[in-house]
């Protein structure tokens, strides 16, 4: 299954949510309703009265399971990913590391971030958790948290550390988080009446140990059979977790392994959930909220309600040999010697590479391998972003890290070689935030000079993480600043743009949760116009003269539009005519999106090379898109 197709399956499965949601909440209202009415016969009452008392406790009852179902998802909704880990307890890594299973955990996620073309998440771990776990949550990629247990850190090796986060990672990629923060705020209404009942009953409980004890009987009624009624709400909300949850996993499994470029990593990782004691369980309250969201069965659950497929069927899809009786032979060898991860490392030799440069400016590219790419990493990708992240120099990834250098970073990244527009720009800097954020963009500028360009997008995704931790009023500086740094030589250059776009776009879902743009709902048809705009700013950037340019055009429309004929019109305004296009492109869904990026390859490759601009123009559609693909380097 590709990208496309699974987002076409999470929105699916989207729409399964909402009508077993609304199946769970008519037989919960219905329950009441059956209670009601036999309370009510037993003292007589008239069918006008039973009617009348059923209407009034079916409205009460929806208004309860709507409201706290929209509160949850509203509270959620303003805390993203970060809410969720900080639920359950999570820590936040530090901004600098000196712990070396802390260090392997960042760079691992920043490997995978980059060969994924993905915002790095903040990351966060349980250190009080020994069983192996993990989870991603957040409701876009640029908004997600990734959280692991302090026993996945002891015990995982480098290779079962990536699978598991590969696994994570395409939960990010795939569109599984917003699914799964839409899951929390439905159970939480389905099941309100257990919490209201168990609320009562305790209340109850402690009043009747007092003197108050003949006032409190009813209260303590009233909440045993609202526990008895809300466990119908817990009953449905486990089978709704299982019901969209097993599948995924798979997926998720198949993803990671397909991610790492070997099964022995993810098939490690859940051999050692199998035979070690800790297993994947959590000790936290809260961990059934999240449970349909771990990497591993959080809390133990029957069959019918489990949220993973069985764990031995889950290895047996990555090692079709294995047994039963392997987990045993494990967990006795494991007993006595529980596994160190970071002496297996050490044992294993699994230390990341730290050479290998970076491939040439200018690259070749296939559009089906590309399209075919899109949220699924192949090996080879893989080993480029874990290329990339080791040329970058230590000194710039510790200032993306780096809440407090991190503003600096970006605007560095903008600084004009020209010492007049340079001087203007510094002049803007310190308008809005003071001289110190000028002297130290000028030494980022400096340890940016020597860097090579291809790493100048990568050092910016690095720096996600750190840019969200500046307060929201602070983010919108940034970003308006980062307008009128590109504009103050009054032209814009496609690096400039690429990056501009780039930081608004994941800057914005980071703050506000959803796209910088309120796209409607597009097809082919309708988008014909903006995809004719897109492909002629391609075109007409990538080659330069007008039969090249005319024939890179041809290349890309006829692979949208075969029977049309479109005239490559010019674009006076270079890049900034794509700020028109973004709101209608990001509207289209699905195989629609395909076609685009298979467009923008072939419009590209006219000529058989694509150069740095182009590389990075590609990839900034495909970040409007929320099309994931891998660096094209």
């Amino acid at each position: 299954m590709n990208f496309f197709e699974r987002q076409r399956e999470v929105r699916s499965a989207s729409k399964r949510l909402v009508l077993l949601f609304a199946a769970a909440v008519l037989a919960i209202t219905a329950a009441v309703n059956i209670a009601v009415i036999g309370a009510t016969l037993s003292q007589g009452a008239t069918v006008d009265q039973i009617v009348g008392l059923v209407i009034v406790v079916s409205a009460l009852t929806l208004v309860l399971i709507g409201t706290v179902s929209g509160v949850k998802l509203l509270m959620l909704r303003h805390g993203g990913g970060v809410a969720v880990a900080e639920s359950l307890g999570a820590v936040r890594l530090p901004d600098h590391l000196t712990d070396p299973q802390l260090k392997r955990y960042r760079n691992v996620v920043e490997e995978i971030s980059i060969a994924s073309s993905t915002p790095v998440p903040v990351l966060f771990f349980l250190p009080d958790e020994p069983g192996i776990n993990a989870f991603a949550a957040g409701y876009t990629p640029a908004d997600a948290a990734v959280c692991v247990t302090q026993g996945s850190l002891d015990r995982l090796n480098r290779d079962e550390l990536q699978g598991v986060i590969a696994h994570e990672f395409s939960h990010i990629v795939n569109g599984d988080m917003r699914l799964s923060i839409r899951l929390i705020g439905v159970l939480a209404g389905i099941t309100a009446l257990a919490v209201v009942g168990r609320i009562l009953l305790q209340s109850g409980a402690g009043s009747r140990r007092s003197d108050d004890s003949k006032g409190a009987l009813p209260f303590w009624a009233l909440g045993l059979i609202l526990m008895i009624l809300g466990w119908i709400g817990v009953f449905f909300g486990r089978l709704i977790k299982a019901a969209i949850s097993r599948q995924r996993e798979y997926l998720a499994d198949a993803s990671a392994v397909q991610f790492t470029r070997q099964t022995t990593g993810l098939a490690g990782a859940l051999k050692k959930i199998g035979g070690l004691d800790a297993g994947s369980k959590l000790h936290s309250p809260r961990t059934e909220n999240v449970s349909h969201m771990l990497f591993g069965e959080g809390m133990n659950f029957s069959a019918m309600y489990a949220t993973h497929p069985p764990l031995i069927a889950r290895i047996q899809e990555l090692e079709p040999g294995f047994t039963v009786e392997g987990l045993d032979r494990l967990h006795s060898q494991w007993q006595s010697a529980p596994p160190n991860g970071l002496a297996e490392d050490a044992a294993l030799g699994l230390a990341a590479p730290q050479d290998g440069g970076l491939a040439p400016q200018q690259v070749r590219l296939n559009a089906d391998a590309v399209v075919a790419t899109v949220g699924s990493p192949k090996p080879d990708d893989y080993e480029s972003g874990t290329r990339i992240l080791n040329q970058i120099p230590d000194e710039l990834a510790d200032l993306a890290h780096n809440p407090n250098a991190v503003i600096p970073l970006m605007f560095g990244l903008l600084l004009d070689r020209d010492a007049n527009i340079r001087n203007a720009q510094l002049t803007m800097i310190g308008q809005t935030f003071g001289n110190q954020v000028v002297a130290n963009t000028m030494t980022a500028a400096n340890q940016l000079a020597a860097l090579d360009p291809q790493l100048r997008l990568a050092i910016a995704e690095l720096s996600f993480p750190a840019m969200r931790r500046r307060t929201p009023d602070e983010i919108r500086s940034v970003l308006s600043l980062v307008g009128q740094l590109v504009n103050a030589d009054g032209k814009v250059s496609v690096f400039e743009y690429c990056l501009g776009t780039l930081v608004y776009v994941g800057l914005h879902e980071a703050v506000n949760f959803t796209s910088p743009w309120k796209s409607r709902r597009q097809n082919l048809g309708s988008a014909q116009n903006a995809v004719a705009c897109l492909l002629a700013v391609l075109a007409i950037t990538g080659n330069r003269d007008q039969q090249s340019a005319e024939r890179a055009f041809r290349s890309g429309i006829s692979t949208i539009y075969p029977n049309a004929q479109l005239p490559l019109l010019p674009v006076p305004q270079g890049v900034l005519a794509l700020e028109a296009v973004w709101p209608v492109v990001d509207g289209l869904q699905g195989n629609d999106k395909a076609l685009i990026v298979e467009a923008v390859v072939n419009t590209v490759m006219a000529d058989g090379i694509a150069t740095l601009d182009e590389t990075e123009l590609v990839r900034t559609v495909c970040g409007v898109l929320h099309c994931p693909v891998p660096p094209l380097n």
